[in-house]
């Protein structure tokens, strides 16, 4: 009887040094991401929003934003992105107003400041940015956005991007990202979230 009581214990003493020991490598790994993730985004690159602001790491500070990197040639994806940024902000109301969104070019040839504030306008929410070939390269770098110049039949070209919503905090420290063609409940669930925070 003494001898089954001991197994038992061991057993039990054994699961609990594999529980501990998962858990702590769980931690330990979190711990080891989570500065790659805080500095996600810095950066010294310089842009400007389409009224001529500059526009850099320090705007995303004292409220919560949503950053989105496209092109105003895209034929699916920013406008799509675009329309569904409006809903959420027509969604949230009074709950959005200290929510910022931003459109960020990633094809600056082509998007002038002119030209991309033209083509996020009719939104009334996001902001239009846009800069030099060397600032934009330097902020993309900074986001680890994919973006990628591909060649068209017709001898012109369009870009090949990353399609997910950046969120960042009151601090303008990264905290999530939202789909492309993510759901919209769970969208604007995330943002709630995001707008609640330290608010």
């Amino acid at each position: 009887m003494m001898a089954a009581h001991l197994r038992t214990a061991r057993i039990v003493l054994w699961v609990a040094v594999v529980v501990v020991a998962a858990v702590a490598t769980g931690l330990y790994a979190l711990g080891t991401r989570s500065p790659a993730l805080a500095s996600l985004g810095d950066g010294d690159y310089q842009l400007q929003t389409a009224a001529g602001e500059a526009f850099n790491r320090d705007s995303f500070n004292g409220h919560p934003s949503a950053l989105f990197f496209g092109f105003t040639h895209c034929p699916d994806v920013c406008p799509t992105t675009l329309a569904e940024m409006t809903a959420w902000f027509e969604t949230l109301g009074e709950e959005a107003r200290d929510l910022k969104a931003y459109f960020v070019s990633v094809d600056p040839e082509r998007d002038t400041p002119e030209v991309v504030g033209a083509y996020v306008a009719w939104t009334g929410h996001v902001t239009a940015v846009t800069g030099s070939r060397s600032e934009i390269d330097k902020a993309i770098k900074a986001w680890g956005v994919f973006a990628k110049r591909i060649a068209t039949e017709d001898g012109s070209y369009t870009m090949d991007h990353t399609a997910s919503v950046f969120l960042l905090d009151r601090q303008g420290n990264f905290t999530g990202t939202i789909a492309y063609r993510e759901d919209a409940a769970t969208a604007v669930a995330k943002l709630r979230k995001l707008i609640a925070a330290d608010s």
